[in-house]
């Protein structure tokens, strides 16, 4: 973050760190040696302070960031595997997947786009789309893909 080349948080933007950040312009980190977890404020035991109650909306926000990166990992397995693309690509393959995922939930399946269990690797074709990828050969052997079916 603090490397010249790092992440750009816009001004008046903030990005929720966890325990291990320094709070610093743009980086939400909790309280440290306060209450955290949801578990913590679970019953009566209501937040008593200003630290405890962030530390609880913290939490219920990390817990929500997390479902959804679950979700989309969930849906796209392309998320949830060693990146085999330059970070570009990487950045790019994320933000599809968020475009094609709301698409999804405003419109439903369509009946013409494959579920992507149901791809074979010998199905995509390169489109000249831009994206380009490592070695293919290195990847359709860790994937144990032979290349003929």
């Amino acid at each position: 973050v603090s490397r010249p080349d790092g992440i750009n948080i816009p001004d008046d933007k903030f990005y929720l760190g966890d325990a291990g950040y320094a709070c610093r312009p743009g980086i939400l980190p909790p309280f440290r040696k306060t209450r955290y977890h949801l578990n913590e404020f679970s019953g009566r035991n209501y937040p008593r302070t200003a630290q405890e109650l962030f530390n609880l909306r913290h939490s219920s926000l990390r817990v929500t960031v997390e479902r959804a990166f679950g979700a989309l990992k969930n849906r796209f397995k392309i998320l949830d595997q060693k990146p085999f693309h330059p970070y570009p690509t990487q950045v790019k393959l994320v933000l599809a997947c968020c475009i094609l995922h709301n698409w999804i939930l405003q419109w439903g399946f369509d009946e013409h786009v494959p579920e992507e269990e149901d791809v074979e690797p010998g199905d995509v074709v390169s489109s000249g789309h831009g994206v380009e990828a490592f070695d293919n050969d290195a990847w359709k052997k860790k994937k144990g893909w032979s290349g003929h079916r």
